[in-house]
């Protein structure tokens, strides 16, 4: 459970979802439907909203937090990052090839999201009864 390593990610998923928003921006445009392009920018926000979450976990563990609330601001990391997998990547998979398989996926994602949210709100209630 190193802090570093959490804001790592958070950073090189932050620097992705910045590339990805270019490159739909730019790249993608001309190529998708407006609909498929408003599916790939979703991913974009979400993705880059989480990995900013991300960077909150790490700096947050690296605060003088007790050790169950450091545990659970990882686990928190931890669900963002597959949220960003399942719900993002699914959608520019969508976007991409226009599989509708891979709608299924998406939910998937955002209830991983909301789980990691409830663990960031523990940790943060388990920090503040010093525990």
């Amino acid at each position: 459970m190193k802090a570093n390593n959490v804001l790592a990610a958070g950073g090189l998923l932050a620097g992705i979802g910045v590339a990805l928003g270019a490159f739909a921006s730019h790249g993608l445009k001309a190529m998708l439907s407006p609909y498929l392009l408003e599916v790939f920018n979703i991913g974009v926000q979400y993705q880059f909203i989480h990995a900013l979450a991300i960077i909150a976990c790490g700096i947050l563990m690296t605060n003088k937090v007790s050790a169950k609330a450091q545990k659970y601001f990882f686990i928190a990391a931890i669900c963002f990052i597959i949220g960003i997998f399942c719900f993002s990547g699914s959608l520019y998979a969508l976007a991409l090839s226009g599989i509708k398989w891979f709608g299924p996926i998406t939910p998937l994602g955002g209830m991983t999201f909301m789980l990691g949210w409830a663990l960031f709100v523990y940790a943060a209630l388990q920090n503040n009864r010093g525990e």
